[in-house]
């Protein structure tokens, strides 16, 4: 929740004794060794161990020389490669190569005919994707799309991201950056560029958490590119683009660490005290929390300003919004951090673009937390008429899975369903008086909160 970090592309290393292939490197240079071509100190024969002799058969002789013989090691000695001070040896080439490379991949390996082992060519990973294009350049080109956002309210100031869907200035953020504006609040966007501008509120969110704004009086800005987040897999290489705190423009490389987690935000909210540098004077604000389902975890580096900001694929394509980060009692990155994916953040955008509001799909039961070490969510009351009363659904009914996805707390199931949209059919698995049964539930339509 394995493919290339986006700082690497993989090249295969020069092959010792061939030519050397474009972009490669070995440990020799540019050069690869030739036979002959370093004769031992005291000029002896070449076919015999010397302090620059390579192993038998490590680089062929050129077309029409002889090969030379098979090193005879002396009495009582260990053949060449068979002892641990060369496979040590090995070992410490290839950790070599990861400390000063940033991504080799090294082996030792054991030849099949004699048994004798051979150093595996490193695989080289350069900073850049399979396309070409470097963190660098991926950075470069996404940094334009992603803005910092400060809300000024009657409680202080708050900081956050937000990614451009429009050349005209609508602005997509998490709704818990702008919560704090209120009634008389300000929010003003700042742009890759040094330029600032004021901003509406286009609409909120709060049960997804996500937002729309809406700068005022800019065009010609570079929208961002919107991926699928569906085609995610666990692995994948991704950047974080924000201003945590404060800093705009900031990038941090990671991986897709796991897929389809559920996450309570909110209860807790970072303020900036006005007039103070970024991460100075900052104050806890309590909000109402949110949970959010199927979202994207990883290890790219979220920090407090982060939220609303874009996490981008390895070719630049945004796909998820960053909102979330897990803490060991602080409020810094620990490699645990959450998005929510860019097409859960695209459905709810559209909508809250055309009407201000946004709906989705709602089940009809409240939900507990069972007790003891006993996994799932507890229906503690059905409504009547919902899709879950029409299902079938009891009070006391333990829900065990979704969809043949297992249910762990009452929240996944919170996550899943507001994840999904209305219309959608989904089989639920529960257990009622001990017993297992499935009922099928089509999902209804409610508005979600003003």
């Amino acid at each position: 929740m394995t493919t290339e970090d986006p700082r690497t592309r993989t090249q295969e290393m020069n092959i010792p004794g061939g030519e050397p292939q474009p972009g490669g490197w070995t440990q020799f240079g540019a050069t690869p060794p030739r036979y002959g071509a370093y004769p031992s100190p005291d000029g002896a024969d070449q076919s015999r161990t010397g302090a620059y002799q390579s192993p038998a058969g490590a680089y062929p002789p050129p077309p029409g020389a002889e090969p030379p013989a098979p090193p005879v090691p002396p009495s009582g000695a260990t053949p060449p490669w068979r002892g641990g001070i060369g496979r040590k040896a090995l070992a410490g080439l290839a950790l070599a190569a990861v400390a000063v490379g940033g991504g080799v991949t090294g082996a030792l390996v054991t030849g099949a005919a004699n048994g004798t082992p051979a150093a595996a060519s490193p695989i080289m990973r350069p900073a850049s994707n399979a396309a070409g294009a470097t963190v660098a350049d991926v950075a470069r080109a996404v940094q334009p799309s992603v803005v910092s956002i400060l809300v000024t309210g009657a409680q202080g100031q708050a900081e956050g991201s937000g990614v451009i869907l429009s050349a005209d200035g609508l602005i997509l953020t998490n709704n818990h950056v702008v919560a704090g504006a209120g009634q008389g609040g300000q929010v003003q966007v700042n742009f890759s560029d040094g330029k600032n501008a004021a901003a509406t509120i286009v609409g909120t969110d709060p049960a997804t958490d996500l937002a729309v704004i809406k700068a005022q009086d800019v065009s010609g800005l570079t929208k961002a590119t919107l991926g699928d987040s569906d085609k995610l897999n666990v692995g994948d290489a991704v950047l974080a683009i924000g201003s945590p705190l404060g800093l705009e423009g900031s990038v941090t490389a990671g991986i897709v660490s796991a897929l389809d987690r559920t996450v309570s935000v909110g209860g807790e909210q970072s303020q900036q005290q006005p007039g103070l540098p970024p991460g100075w004077g900052r104050q806890q604000q309590q909000s109402a929390p949110t949970t959010i389902g199927g979202a994207i975890q990883t290890d790219a580096a979220i920090n407090p300003g982060n939220s609303g900001g874009a996490l981008v694929d390895s070719s630049g394509q945004v796909v998820g919004i960053n909102s979330a980060i897990a803490t060991n009692g602080g409020d810094g990155n620990i490699g645990v951090g959450f998005a929510i994916p860019i097409n859960t953040a695209r459905q709810v955008a559209d909508q809250l673009i055309k009407s201000g509001k946004a709906t989705h799909a709602y089940l009809g039961v409240n939900l507990a937390d069972p007790t003891g070490n006993t996994e799932g969510a507890v229906v503690a009351s059905v409504q009547d008429g919902s899709p879950a009363a029409r299902a079938g659904l009891r009070e006391g009914d333990l829900i065990t899975k979704i969809d043949g996805t297992q249910v762990t707390a009452a929240d996944t199931v919170v996550g899943r369903i507001r994840s999904m949209t209305p219309g959608t059919k989904i089989t639920l698995t529960y257990v009622r008086g001990g017993d297992s049964a499935t009922a099928t539930v089509t999902l209804a339509e409610r508005a979600a909160e003003s």
